[in-house]
């Protein structure tokens, strides 16, 4: 190009295009060589091979350090760039999923994180409020090659143009919303509007809760508040973790991968049935016995289950000591358990006090048959005498069988499973017969509340494992003694022939003693706040978010609130969609018992996926139940209506429908009642019925109670009519783009007439 002269626009816009090139190229070479240096430093330390006790903490710090680094750089390294902001002052960011620095002395800013400050305006500017932004470009990629710009001037006044302007500014969005799904939920990162922005970037003390329709987004705005505290909070939240409640196995899985791609690995996804550790519950019960064990008096009820394994004799019991025959009597255990109980402590917590009471109770009698002057009456034993009989009768088998008897040491297990097995007297006839069981080892999701309840009321009577600590501890310190007395006497040895100015030289015994010595050599636990949180009932998590939050039980929130005793919490849900017998539904209801009105609300009014003719159907739905409800708006309309069949071959049916449905490209959702699954499975090549369904797969048949916060290009509903109304509102709206309902009998009327 000879001097001076201009660009055309192709050439221009291609200088664009080409300059984003050179930059992600630069980015990725930069992240090539972190995680590169990040590998080998693992691997070197991991190489080191046996190393002191201290060396090898060191070792096994840095290790897991670099190791969550690296994990992060691999995660975010799809579309690690996606936008840029230019400022009126001249300058600019590129924004990204993570920050990166550059290695100068400055550590310049090379890709600024999405979570920060300077990057808010890329989600909230506007032409009528521009916050300093000249323009802001949304960079599009394909792994590591920029496939596109897309241009927003704010700045009025400024009259450069690159040619990739989106007059609009929707294109990036809309691009988004018709992609093809993948069977796992993608972040929004680029995307972000400004009203979910506004809540992703809440204060995190106290509870928010965020209440939404289908397709409002809420579930992605809540994954990404979770990072973004994870940003704002990293210190206190890195320590106690942030706990993420979803409804079901394959919901989990559907998220999985949201966190990781934005650098957050840290986090602990669980549903409420994974919340006991070593229980994975994922049966269901009866709809029944759901609402009878989801209920807060069942509270109360284990309660009173603890209080009767509190027992007394019938009538006596006898204990042989000594060729003396003690009678523990209803009167004197009564007094025994009268005063542990007054202690408040949780059941084998409190059996400690139990056990000496009986003892002195046991003692006081033996003593007044063998220690009696049979003329005055007067004691004829000392207080060593006394302390005799006491440690005899601690070693009588009989005393325990008996305090095992009145006080027994029970799990919440088998103090749960007993109490499903003999329900009566605890529960009405209708509710007993609702939730009695045979003795099982195999837990239902509502069975977990009563399990975590149960292990409130219980506690632990820890002294055995504190008795075995202490002795490691002591064989510890002894060791550790050793080796200091060898330390000395080396020293001695060495120095003996020496002058005293010669030999004051400090060793290992003048500056730590062997308490100290042995504590820099106990074993440090390694493990990630989240991974230790999973293995501890007791775990304070530093905030709590709970996705489908109407669903949950009362019981189930009494759970949850344990575990989050600072009430930072982010509830996600929709009550339209509460379908669960036990569910809670409305937020005063859930959150009075605990914060009573300090809470705060929001809503998110806007409906992304699901196209404004499925939306008009499925709300027609609802309205015919409830007069009053108001959809979120459909932000596109696809031009394609919704379709309902009739058949009298449904299997047949079901298999053709799937065949017209299924998308060259994403998925497709046969959503029916689960006593359809084995039937309508055998027609569909590939197709598996189960909890935890793989969802990456074409074609994925769920019940509607699995489709919860799931999203696909296409849904087939069959056999509407057995659904409520809420399951038949969650059905409706899983779909992106088409709908097809199939039917053996009468639709629902409201449908039916939505359809027509």
């Amino acid at each position: 190009m000879r001097a001076g002269a201009e660009l055309s626009n192709t050439e221009f816009h291609d200088g664009e295009l080409r300059r984003e090139q050179e930059f992600i190229d630069g980015l990725y070479a930069h992240v090539d060589a972190l995680r590169g240096a990040t590998e080998a430093a693992v691997a070197d330390a991991l190489s080191q091979g046996d190393k002191p006790m201290q060396a090898r903490l060191e070792r096994d710090i840095l290790v897991a350090e670099r190791s969550a680094v690296l994990a992060a750089l691999n995660a975010v390294d799809g579309s690690l760039c996606f936008g840029r902001i230019d400022l009126t002052d001249g300058t600019g960011h590129h924004i990204g999923r993570i920050g990166l620095r550059a290695d100068d002395a400055e550590r310049t800013p090379i890709l600024i994180d999405w979570r920060a400050d300077v990057a808010r305006p890329f989600y909230l500017a506007t032409g009528h409020t521009p916050m300093g932004l000249r323009r802001r470009r949304h960079i599009s990629t394909e792994g590591r090659r920029v496939t596109s710009l897309h241009d927003e001037i704010l700045d009025l006044g400024d009259t450069t143009r690159t040619g990739h302007e989106d007059p609009t500014g929707d294109a990036v969005l809309l691009a988004a919303l018709n992609s093809a799904r993948t069977g796992r939920m993608g972040d929004i990162v680029r995307t972000i509007q400004a009203d979910q922005d506004r809540i992703i970037r809440a204060p995190h003390r106290g509870v928010l809760v965020v209440e939404g329709g289908p397709g409002t987004g809420k579930t992605a705005v809540a994954l990404h508040r979770a990072a973004y505290l994870l940003y704002e909070h990293r210190e206190l939240l890195a320590r106690r973790a942030v706990l993420i409640v979803g409804p079901n196995p394959a919901f989990l899985g559907y998220i999985g991968e949201v966190l990781p791609s934005l650098g957050e690995t840290g986090v602990l996804l669980a549903t409420v049935g994974e919340l006991f550790p070593g229980v994975k519950a994922t049966a269901g019960d009866t709809p029944e016995a759901a609402a009878v064990k989801g209920r807060a008096d069942m509270a109360d009820v284990l309660a009173a289950v603890v209080r009767d394994r509190q027992a007394l004799p019938d009538p006596v019991i006898p204990i042989e000591h000594d060729r003396e025959v003690l009678m523990l009597d209803d009167d004197l255990v009564r007094v025994a358990r009268d005063r542990t109980r007054a202690a408040k402590l949780p059941h084998n917590a409190a059996r400690e006090h139990f056990e000496g009471h009986i003892l002195n109770t046991l003692t006081d009698l033996y003593a007044e048959r063998v220690g009696t002057d049979p003329y005055d009456g007067s004691s004829l034993l000392d207080a060593a005498d006394i302390t005799q009989i006491r440690d005899e009768l601690a070693e009588n088998p009989e005393v325990w069988a008996a305090i095992d008897q009145l006080w027994p040491r029970l799990t919440p297990q088998r103090l749960v499973a007993d109490f499903l097995a003999e329900p009566e007297g605890y529960l009405s006839a209708e509710d007993a017969a609702a939730v009695r069981r045979p003795v099982t080892r195999h837990w239902t999701v509502a069975d977990v509340p009563l399990l975590d309840e149960a292990a409130e009321l219980l506690g632990e009577d820890d002294r055995t494992a504190r008795a075995r600590a202490e002795a490691e501890r002591e064989t510890q310190v002894a060791y550790a003694q050793g080796v200091l007395d060898v330390s000395y006497a080396s020293r001695t040895y060495e120095f003996e022939d020496k002058d005293d100015e010669e030999s004051e030289v400090l060793s290992a015994h003048d500056i730590i003693d062997a308490e100290r010595f042995a504590e820099r050599h106990e074993e440090a636990d390694h493990r990630s706040a989240a991974e230790r949180a999973a293995a501890d009932r007791t775990w304070a998590f530093g905030h709590i978010i709970v996705d489908e939050a109407q669903e949950l039980s009362p019981m189930a929130w009494r759970l949850l609130m344990r575990r989050c005793p600072t009430r930072s919490m982010t509830l996600v849900g929709d009550p339209a969609q509460t379908a669960e017998a036990a569910g809670v539904g409305s937020w005063e209801d859930i959150l009075a018992p605990y914060v009573e009105d300090r809470w705060e609300h929001t809503r998110l009014g806007v409906n992304y996926r699901t196209p404004a003719e499925i939306m008009d159907v499925a709300a027609a739905v609802v309205r015919a139940e409830n007069p009053d409800f108001r959809p979120p708006s459909s932000v596109r309309s696809t031009g394609v209506r919704p379709w309902a069949r009739a058949t009298d071959d449904l299997p047949g049916a079901v298999e053709k429908a799937v065949a017209e449905l299924t998308p060259d490209e994403g998925r497709l959702a046969v959503i029916a009642p689960r006593a359809l699954h084995r039937a309508l499975a055998a027609r569909l090549d590939g197709v598996t019925a189960g909890t935890e369904p793989d969802l990456t797969r074409t074609v994925v048949l769920l019940d509607p109670r699995q489709a919860k916060g799931l999203e696909f290009d296409s849904v087939l509903v069959v056999e509407p009519a057995r659904y409520g109304t809420s399951d038949l509102y969650v059905a409706l709206t899983r779909a992106t783009q088409r709908l097809g309902v199939l039917h053996t009998g009468e639709l629902p009327a409201p449908l039916a007439e939505a359809l027509a």
